[in-house]
């Protein structure tokens, strides 16, 4: 094989074409830096798992890669519609990435519906493989098409792949004992294989899965593997496909390290899982399912071999009302949600604050109000989070930034409740929770100490000389009450949600008691110790960029294509919201301009305003997807240059 070099030339969709190489009687394989593919058909056309399938391999090869998984509200959306469209966005590449890409330049449209519903997304030259035995007049008609887009040339600015996935899946299945309808469910394993014979994924980890996952159903699992390997047939032997694509694992892009593909529900769910091990208490977890943060009930039932309870109750106040009971009896208590269960947890939250017990409130962001859109992802739940409770009720707020980081909040978040003996939120979101990116399992040596203290005897003398036990005498450092466990002989206590007496817990309505416990309360969450935040600023920028939560990657990769073409822009985020670091303010006060964006209208904006008297500038979107860097980046330049 002989080795040619071409010129690199950045290309309209992002992808650097480098190495072509090419051997006598082969395809032409060319090598990219980086690719972007979608995947999108009907929702019960296995299109997130072909996504994730395809995003295994990617990373067992050792890519980079960042994904946006996005499908319907509805379970079982009208086949063949537009609202019934799911995709999957996969960004692999040879180097490190930090957004799931904001064009794809490869589209895999299993159906009209989904052609319509993507095309607007891509650049003119990307790949169109589209699934031709679905182009009926009906189904075109059901989405608007007058006429076929494969025949009337509204395609021509795309390189256009017209396959019949359908008729060739169910002809490599013919051998096998199925009906027509069950050989055609089988076509997104066809895909999948072109796709891998294009891209030279591994197919060995796949084909290990299918025969996991129906191993009550051997049929099933050698006709899904017969399509798959179908696929990368075809794709070797068609002449529609003269080349395919190499791009190399991003060998510079890791430290070294043990990695795995996690999605952020997932680390989140491990990260609970570390803290209540390095904490020493067993993980209770009272919840109702509510997409998006179900994935993390469903994940932590499976581990009652570290000690973790999981509670589905027959609702959200319910949910979290018997995590607060379990945090009273010792356990590290969590409950997951999403914006419409944190309204109805917000009485109980409340209690906790009363309390002072240490809770997990682990809100998945999505779009609202009310119901809204479940599957999309906002970040509009930071002022609930703030300020939803009556009376004054602070609670600490912490967000991670990337699906990975979903592992160290959780334990951030868990080190902040049992220090400080407070209810927690952990605002992350639908785009965090469902989307993926390589992870370093961490040594156990890395991890934090959580151990926890619980009160032992008598913590107080009386005047007489009786020693008694305070369950609101507190710790001088932290304001920390005691965390005395039920049953402790000698540590009976009151609890409730009336108005505390300082130091002794009981019932009390003076009102400069009420006035000291406020403002104890609020000390407490303002003493919170948070590290200080990092500002990347290697240029001496007039223009700062601040951000929060998973807006982390559509930044760095905004503010990256700025300095790339000599712009100077300084970029800082918070993971905590609430306190703010101690020294945000001095931050801010160095910069001529601060830009916060922010997928709700303004809610980071609004705060930091009231309390550092900033003119920070909001930058919004809230249209249930992530931003795009190029759109962040045309922004950011306007406002170097205002």
């Amino acid at each position: 094989m002989t080795s040619q070099v071409s010129s690199t030339a950045e290309q309209a969709d992002g992808a650097v074409v480098g190495e072509q190489r090419t051997a006598a009687g082969a395809k032409d394989v060319r090598r990219l830096d980086r690719v972007i593919i979608r995947f999108a058909g009907d929702s019960g056309d296995g299109m997130q798992l072909t996504g994730d399938r395809f995003t295994s391999e990617t990373a067992s090869f050792g890519n980079d890669l960042s994904t946006l998984p996005n499908f319907p509200a509805e379970i079982r959306a009208p086949a063949g519609t537009l609202p019934g469209v799911s995709s999957f966005q996969l960004h692999f590449a040879d180097h490190d990435i930090l957004t799931p890409g904001d064009a794809p330049n490869v589209l895999v449209a299993m159906n009209p519906a989904a052609l319509k519903a993507n095309i607007a997304d891509l650049p003119r030259g990307a790949e169109i493989i589209v699934n031709t035995d679905e182009f009926t007049k009906r189904a075109m008609q059901k989405v608007g098409y007058d006429s076929s887009p494969l025949e009337d040339g509204s395609l021509d600015g795309y390189s256009l792949h017209p396959v019949p996935l359908t008729t060739l899946t169910v002809e490599a299945l013919k051998e096998f004992d199925l009906t027509r309808k069950e050989a055609e469910r089988s076509k997104n394993m066809f895909a999948l294989g072109l796709l891998s014979w294009m891209y030279h994924r591994p197919t060995e980890g796949t084909e290990r899965f299918l025969r996991s996952k129906f191993a009550r159903k051997p049929d099933i699992a050698a006709a899904n593997i017969a399509a798959y390997r179908a696929g990368w047939n075809f794709g070797e032997t068609t002449e529609d496909f003269a080349v395919s694509y190499e791009v190399a694992p991003a060998a510079k892009a890791f430290p070294p390290g043990v990695y795995r593909n996690i999605s952020g529900n997932l680390a989140l769910s491990y990260g609970l899982i570390a803290a209540s091990r390095q904490a020493d208490l067993p993980l209770y977890l009272g919840s109702y399912p509510i997409t998006p943060a179900s994935d993390i009930l469903h994940e932590l039932s499976r581990h009652k071999n570290f000690g973790v309870r999981t509670f589905q109750a027959e609702d959200e106040i319910a949910g979290i009302g018997a995590a607060l009971g379990a945090a009273f009896g010792g356990s590290l208590a969590v409950t997951t949600t999403s914006g419409p269960g944190v309204a109805l947890k917000s009485e109980t939250i409340g209690l906790a604050v009363s309390l002072e017990l240490p809770l997990l409130i682990v809100d998945i962001q999505r779009g609202g109000p009310s119901t809204g859109l479940p599957t999309k992802t906002e970040q509009a739940d930071l002022l609930q989070a703030m300020y939803g409770r009556n009376g004054e009720a602070p609670v600490p707020v912490v967000a991670p930034r990337t699906p990975a980081d979903c592992f160290d909040a959780a334990l951030e978040a868990a080190r902040i409740a049992l220090t400080y003996r407070t209810p927690v939120f952990l605002l992350s979101d639908g785009y965090l929770a469902n989307g993926s990116e390589p992870w370093r399992v961490p040594d156990l040596q890395e991890l934090p100490d959580l151990a926890v203290q619980f009160a032992q005897g008598p913590n107080h003398t009386l005047d007489d000389g009786t020693e008694v036990f305070w369950p609101y005498k507190r710790d001088p450092r932290t304001l920390a009450r005691p965390w005395a466990i039920p049953g402790t002989p000698g540590l009976e206590h009151r609890i409730g949600g009336i108005e505390k007496q300082d130091g002794t817990g009981n019932i009390s309505y003076d009102p400069a008691n009420h006035d000291f416990m406020v403002r104890t309360r609020q000390a407490k969450i303002d003493g919170i110790d948070v590290p200080d935040i990092e500002v990347d600023d290697p240029d001496g920028a007039k223009t700062l960029v601040l951000g929060w939560g998973s807006t982390y990657g559509p930044i760095t990769a905004a503010v990256r294509r700025i300095r790339k073409e000599g712009g100077r822009i300084a970029q800082a985020h918070l993971r905590h919201l609430n306190p703010f670091p101690h020294n945000l303010g001095d931050v801010l006060a160095r910069y001529e301009r601060v830009v916060v964006p922010e997928m709700n209208l303004g809610q980071l904006a609004t705060l930091v305003r009231a309390k550092y008297l900033v003119d920070a500038r909001s930058y919004n979107q809230v249209n249930g997807m992530p931003f795009k860097a190029e759109q962040l980046a045309t922004v950011l330049k306007e406002a170097i240059d205002d």
